[in-house]
């Protein structure tokens, strides 16, 4: 199988050890063991010495019922035969275009997104067309252009809400419209969720598979939930065929979770009201920190982010964003992603849901920057 170099994963994998101020970071602020167990109300030594006592076994092969409660939960209508849990949402999204898309099939993908969503069915010889999204249109997809996009052969739609990197969140009113061009085609929706689950308020966001049938959701414990080293995400869909197909694949990719990932994670879904809470007030905090850099910082422009931790922002200096974000690094300490990785020049990803205090730092070290270049 030939594949394109992952550009987002290989930028992250040399550069982030060598980072003063990592802004390239897109999970909420980490949590620790300890401090997972604090927010769910458990008793430390007492919970400890239980999970000592846990058994490394293969155990429960499609996830413990605790896990596929907590993960149904997340949505409106899903129950635990709707759940498959996988390594990350990494292994979900995998796992779901390569079992559902073939050679002979096209795809409609956003860009910019998450790699795997136009890189992995390319490398499969499916025809990947690109939906592009743009400043301009509030980075929402364009729903003319996706009527022009697909045809009988088009076996699924992609997309990334709230968007990686841009921040957007695409409305219930447009969810529908493109759930309705989905249908037109009979197509599946894959809708990469991994960023959602806290609004600026408290209110619910949607998912897809509240929406649509055909709809297939991901998520993981990664972002939101600030549990990135527990390498948990899932499956979300009703629909019966790609439920067994998956099933089918997952035999060959996964057998099963681990036993500590599916405790840890099932303990966090349990008390998610509580790390919501905290990473809620993160980042609102956060992202109030980077609009008012943007609007006192005329070198820089964005869309301002309304969900997620990210967001893309353009400069105004004449620098490719892969050659901008060495130079960053090595000069200031501060690490962004290029905006190269998401096919989209001129622009750096920056992910603002760390500490205020490494968010404040690395926005004043790279204005200092834009200003000597």
């Amino acid at each position: 199988m030939d594949i394109k170099t992952f550009k987002v994963e290989r930028w992250m994998n040399e550069y982030e050890e060598q980072a003063v101020y990592n802004l390239a970071e897109t999970c909420v602020d980490s949590i620790t063991i300890k401090e997972l167990l604090e927010l769910a109300g458990e008793d430390v030594d007492s919970y400890m010495r239980s999970l000592a006592d846990l058994r490394l076994s293969y155990s429960h092969i499609f996830g413990s019922p605790q896990l596929l409660a907590g993960i149904a939960s997340l949505y409106k209508d899903v129950k635990p035969q709707h759940v498959i849990p996988t390594h990350g949402a990494i292994g979900a999204n995998n796992q779901v275009i390569t079992t559902l898309i073939g050679r002979d099939d096209n795809m409609v993908s956003v860009m910019p997104t998450y790699q795997q969503h136009y890189s992995i069915p390319e490398s499969i010889g499916a025809d990947v067309r690109i939906l592009q999204l743009t400043l301009e249109d509030d980075y929402l997809p364009n729903l003319d252009v996706l009527r022009s996009l697909v045809d009988e052969k088009t076996k699924m739609i992609t997309i990334n809400n709230p968007n990686n990197p841009t921040g957007s969140w695409i409305p219930v009113d447009i969810m529908q419209e493109i759930i309705e061009i989905a249908k037109s085609v009979d197509a599946y929706v894959l809708c990469d969720e991994v960023y959602r689950g806290i609004a600026e308020d408290e209110r619910y966001m949607h998912s897809i598979v509240d929406l649509y049938d055909k709809g297939i959701s991901v998520g993981s414990m990664s972002k939101v939930f600030s549990m990135a080293g527990v390498r948990m995400g899932w499956i979300v869909t009703k629909d019966e065929a790609a439920l067994h197909l998956c099933h089918e694949r997952r035999d060959y990719d996964t057998i099963s979770c681990g036993v500590v990932d599916d405790a840890l994670s099932s303990l966090a879904l349990a008390h998610k009201e509580a790390i919501f809470a905290r990473n809620r007030g993160i980042l609102n905090k956060n992202r109030a920190i980077l609009d008012q850099w943007v609007n006192e910082t005329p070198e820089v422009k964005y869309l301002r982010p309304v969900a997620g931790t990210t967001a893309l922002v353009y400069y105004n200096k004449d620098i490719p964003s892969q050659e901008l974000c060495k130079k960053l690094l090595f000069e200031k300490g501060v690490l962004f992603t290029p905006g190269e990785c998401f096919e989209m020049e001129g622009a750096v990803r920056i992910g603002y849901a760390y500490d205020s205090k490494t968010l404040r730092e690395g926005l004043d070290k790279f204005t200092e920057f834009l200003r000597e270049l």
